[in-house]
């Protein structure tokens, strides 16, 4: 099918002639490919179906076998038709988790727009590098005017002066930030390395994404130099425990150099209070990055920014997943930074085959500012989808969300059914399901044995909506808490009111039939 080659006379290649796998047959196969896409699309929101069917390792590989298409590459591959491959993309599509679904609300990402999706395709078939605007003029300029795009939404003081870039997901974005503000105080360590430079501490709050933590391990800072800091009731970091804190690492003999804050934390949806935050740091020259990974497109919002947001153009740097709240295919993410020409003093390397001065409009190459050399474009998407949604296109997905999440926790507040768990901030709705013998239950005065049973029922409702296909949504516990259900929702876009009745009637009658089991 793809590797039928042109042979002369000898029985020889002929390199003469393009391979025509990668020619007619290769156009042909896109074709009918299309035509499954199209219709997973189509069929995509229709909430008859099911998020999932789920299936064990055992069963995908029976599965994979029945279309032609073993899951095990072999020894020796040999090629499969066109069909059989058809047949193997369709069972990808049936096994897969269907993320479009609406009632999909496990992760932060979900739904995507269908010009977002056309902008992947378009990106795949162009294929090239994000380096240096010789290989990617398109993609650089494109990209260029994205993080423009952002700098502004930020506020007028950052994007006075800024810098930034499309990286691999909010963790790098995140990374990014540590990396730069340790550079800025300690410049030599590029040449030095970390030994024999100062003891550097970190801050994050306890409610802080994970990757903090394994940026402290990936640029060599260490899990010991980052340091948690409590938050309040929504996971907001309390500033005064900050002040705290670094006044104990001062006199342990350490030196802060970075807080790690939040637009949206991952659990509770908590934001910062920035313009506190930001007093502390200018005080004990401290970088401030906000991951705004989750929350960070309430700056969309003129509704939201301005009671959630304050004070947010005063960091030094910014991470922002747009393959969540804004409906993009993952991965769309980026981090900016408030200090031009930081990037490439952090990076470079300025390799001498690729980053040449006296090429072509060298001046607009992006690469020797990442820690990458192969770098996909992920801004193309995003920049197509803006201009045709337009800002209030993109407000309106984030004043929808969290509309259905205000209307979610209503719904929960007035049912004995169930209990909020952490008050609600915007985009997380976090509750439990009552047994009905512990429809009075208090978190903060419950006995061993309500705590357990809780805990272990959240886990049994989820396992049989997945089960069934009904739903996907994540649970967890914290701060001592038993596990509670955490809501959340990008694709708001393809949601309903009705589908929220929906899905608290389908936890409450599972949680009926189940509770039970955990005497």
């Amino acid at each position: 099918f793809f590797f039928d080659t042109m042979s002369n006379q000898n029985g020889q290649a002929d390199l003469q002639l393009p391979m025509s796998g990668w020619t007619v047959a290769g156009s042909e196969f896109l074709k009918p490919l299309s035509e499954l896409i199209f219709k997973y699309l189509d069929d995509a929101t229709d909430t008859s179906k099911p998020v999932v069917n789920i299936a064990s390792p055992a069963e995908l590989a029976d599965a994979f076998g029945k279309s032609g298409v073993d899951l095990r590459l072999a020894d020796d591959v040999k090629p499969v038709s066109s069909e059989n491959l058809l047949s193997a993309c369709q069972t990808v599509i049936d096994k897969s988790v269907h993320t479009a679904h609406p009632h999909f609300m496990n992760q932060l990402y979900g739904h995507c727009d269908p010009v977002s999706i056309g902008g992947d395709w378009l990106c795949a078939a162009l294929n090239t590098n994000v380096h240096t605007y010789e290989v990617a003029p398109v993609f650089t300029v494109i990209e260029r005017a994205v993080i423009d795009k952002f700098a502004r939404v930020i506020g007028p003081e950052f994007a006075a002066n800024h810098e930034g870039l499309f990286v691999p997901g909010g963790s790098i974005a995140n990374m990014y930030g540590m990396l730069l503000a340790r550079f800025r105080l300690d410049p030599e360590v590029r040449t030095r390395g970390v030994v024999g430079g100062p003891t550097l501490v970190a801050f994050v709050s306890d409610q802080a994404h994970y990757s903090y933590q394994k940026s402290a391990m990936v640029i060599g800072l260490g899990l010991n130099n980052i340091l948690p800091v409590k938050s309040d009731v929504t996971g907001a970091m309390i500033p005064e425990e900050l002040e705290a804190r670094v006044a104990e690492a001062r006199a342990a003999g350490k030196t802060p150099f970075f807080v790690g804050a939040t637009a949206g934390s991952t659990v509770t949806g908590a934001f910062d209070d920035y313009n506190k935050l930001a007093d502390i740091c200018a005080k004990e020259n401290m970088w401030l990055h906000v991951d705004g990974a989750w929350g960070g497109c309430a700056l969309l919002s003129k509704k939201h920014r301005v009671t959630l947001c304050a004070g947010i153009e005063r960091i030094d740097s910014f991470a922002f997943d747009a393959h969540k709240l804004m409906a993009m295919p993952v991965q769309c993410a980026g981090v900016l930074v408030k200090h031009p020409n930081m990037l490439k003093a952090c990076n470079g390397t300025n390799a001498a085959y690729l980053f040449q001065p006296d090429k072509l409009n060298s001046e607009l190459d992006l690469g020797d500012r990442t820690i990458q050399c192969g770098r996909r474009n992920d801004s193309l998407k995003l920049w197509m989808a803006w201009h045709a949604f337009g800002d209030a296109g993109f407000e309106e997905r984030v004043d929808r969300s969290a509309d259905l999440c205000h209307y979610w926790m209503t719904k929960v507040e007035s049912d004995p059914r169930f209990k909020q768990a952490v008050p609600l901030v915007l985009f997380n709705v976090c509750f439990w399901y009552l047994p009905e013998s512990m429809r009075n239950f208090d978190p903060s005065n419950c006995t061993e044995q309500e705590h357990q049973r809780l805990h272990k029922l959240a886990p049994l409702i989820k396992a049989r909506m997945q089960k069934e296909g009904l739903a996907m949504i994540g649970f967890q516990p914290l701060k001592g808490m038993p596990n509670f259900f955490r809501v959340v929702l990008p694709g708001a876009a393809v949601l309903s009111t009705k589908d929220v009745d929906d899905i608290l009637e389908t936890i409450a009658r599972i949680g009926a039939e189940v509770e039970s089991q955990v005497p």
